[in-house]
């Protein structure tokens, strides 16, 4: 028996649209919702945020896509997701000149692999990949990426190993060796996280101690704030850096938009 439930506003490209607008940088999002009432609902709720619509179809005879989020008493949690109308999203000519004004374009695979190459292709600036949902990757796909973020349960599906069996760097050692010029960052919950560029000696990014509520959309905080800073310049590092608190106070919130922190929260202890 649950003790109750909530009902909000999410997805990883919506999550993401909106943590990187929060953090200042300029925002269109491409996708699609469905043709119920809640499509109306997203669209209110990413222009109040000012992140751009324009590239956002709607499929009138799909519903938009649905997650079903358990969070356990740890803060922890697990994701049922119906993708719904996020099937049917392709990158168009439009959005492709979109796209290729962007200093930075940042994917996940809650959209078909299809329109995420589309869109890498159509790329000028840095091209990330949040590979989530877990799942094995083409080659062609890993090839057309610069910065992978994933979490370590991702990273061992990524290269088809388990993760309870091997360790994070003999996992690490393989999927360097698949994604060859990309930079992988492995996000490791209260651990901080890892940058791995190959060639290189791993950087380690510590994670401020916080007592979590929700971990929901953390993971989608830290990408949108990442994709954010090295938009506005910043190097990798730095917005790892960044990421890692932005995210770390969004698990101390519940909710997915709703536990997203403003740039002025962290602002403080910005540089």
């Amino acid at each position: 028996m649950a003790r109750g439930h909530s009902k909000g506003l999410g997805g990883k490209g919506a999550n993401q649209a909106v943590a990187a607008r929060r953090m200042g940088a300029a925002v269109q999002m491409m996708g699609t919702v469905g043709g119920d009432p809640v499509a109306a609902r997203f669209y209110d709720c990413l222009s109040a945020e000012g992140v751009g619509t324009a590239l956002l179809r709607q499929a009138h005879n799909e519903s938009t896509g649905l997650a079903v989020i358990v969070v356990e008493a740890s803060g922890e949690n697990r994701i049922l997701v119906s993708p719904g109308a996020n099937r049917a999203t392709i990158t168009s000519g439009e959005a492709a000149e979109e796209i290729a004004k962007a200093d930075v374009v940042l994917a996940q695979l809650e959209v078909p692999t299809e329109a995420v190459l589309q869109a890498f292709g159509a790329a000028q600036g840095v091209r990330i990949l949040n590979a989530a949902p877990a799942g094995p990757l083409s080659a062609e796909l890993l090839s057309a990426v610069d910065v992978l973020i994933v979490n370590e349960s991702e990273l061992a599906a990524i290269v088809g190993a388990d993760a309870e069996a091997k360790s994070l760097p003999e996992v690490t050692a393989q999927a360097i060796r698949l994604t060859t010029s990309a930079t992988i960052v492995v996000t490791r919950g209260a651990a901080g996280c890892a940058i791995l560029t190959p060639g290189e000696a791993p950087i380690s990014v510590k994670a401020p101690r916080v007592d979590p509520v929700d971990t929901t959309g953390a993971g989608d905080c830290f990408c949108g704030t990442v994709a954010a800073g090295l938009a506005m310049g910043q190097s990798l590092v730095e917005a790892v850096a960044l990421g890692v608190r932005a995210a770390s106070m969004s698990t101390t919130r519940a909710g997915a938009i709703a536990s997203l922190p403003y740039l002025s929260e962290l602002q403080p202890a910005v540089r």
